[in-house]
């Protein structure tokens, strides 16, 4: 087909579409409605004779030619973003752009960055802190910091192990001015539990303590480990935490470890679209966070 006759709009349409699996967020990412995206696609796909998707109650899945055409476009649409990038004034001046994880970013990162700044005076850094794994589209992250309990590895991206993450229970000293610190952890019972995202990781640390799974079910359930260490260090209950997010409170006795027993909770990544394309900026993050995680357990600050 001729330069000239490409349907732009609607390969843009249904390239988004197929990326995210999603007419609905393929619209919000494009900034149009949903029967926009749909139309652009229908289009497209009476146009090449073929479908491009199967339909299915509430989702869509790419049929064998709609998943050709897809590898094709991503790579092409990729490639032009990262030309524009590299000419854009933002990329000479020196900026990386960092996607992190909330618990990473509040928990270790903020701290942690006034060595990088030292270190490269020359490099602004923008620090996005969202639980969603980034596209990498032109304009988003350069490289970014993600939590997995079972995947070490994304499509179309390239991921580096940091550490794996270990969980120990924490709480600030002035909730046992009362009664004491807690003897074994059927004793915590006595206290509220401060809960991420669900109840089971409590359940297992119980369970790898010699305590009874389910032992306490009650507390406050937080979206993500930062929420969880804020309301540990204001007295609200226990918390079950990341050891490298809480590090600095530890030493500074803001917080304080109950028990030795700790669990194995996932593990952190950094990850990029293609490590070795990234620009001088995301290359010295991408060397010094690695550098900080090499063999050990870094402190924040």
């Amino acid at each position: 087909m001729k330069r000239g006759r490409l349907p732009l709009t609607a390969l843009r349409s249904f390239e988004a579409a197929g990326r995210l699996e999603s007419v609905t967020l393929a619209a919000e990412e494009l900034f149009v409605s949903q029967a926009a995206v749909s139309r652009q696609i229908r289009e497209l796909e009476a146009m090449l004779g073929h479908p491009l998707f199967e339909r299915q109650h509430r989702k869509i899945k790419l049929t064998a030619e709609g998943a050709d055409l897809l590898a094709v476009l991503t790579s092409a649409f990729d490639a032009i973003g990262d030309s524009l990038d590299a000419m854009s004034e933002r990329r000479s001046a020196g900026e990386v752009r960092i996607s992190a994880e909330p618990s990473f970013a509040t928990g270790w990162l903020v701290h942690a960055l006034a060595e990088f700044r030292d270190l490269h005076p020359e490099i602004d850094v923008t620090v996005d802190s969202s639980e969603k794994l980034t596209e990498f589209r032109s304009g988003e992250a350069d490289i970014a910091i993600r939590f997995s309990r079972e995947h070490s590895a994304w499509p179309r991206t390239e991921a580096r192990w940091l550490y794996d993450v270990e969980m120990i229970p924490v709480a600030a000293p002035a909730l046992f001015e009362a009664g004491g610190l807690p003897s074994g952890p059927a004793d915590l019972s006595r206290y509220s539990l401060l809960h991420e995202d669900n109840r089971a990781v409590w359940d297992m640390w119980f369970s790898q303590a010699g305590a009874e799974p389910g032992l306490v079910r009650r507390g406050p359930v937080f979206a993500d480990g930062g929420l969880v260490r804020q309301a540990a260090l204001g007295g609200q209950g226990v918390g079950l935490v990341d050891t490298r997010m809480v590090a600095d409170d530890l030493r500074k006795g803001a917080l304080i470890r109950l028990f030795a027993q700790s669990i194995s909770y996932g593990s952190y990544f950094l990850v990029a679209r293609d490590f070795s394309r990234l620009p001088a900026p995301a290359r010295a993050f991408a060397a010094w966070i690695e550098a900080k995680f090499a063999g050990g357990a870094p402190e924040a600050g």
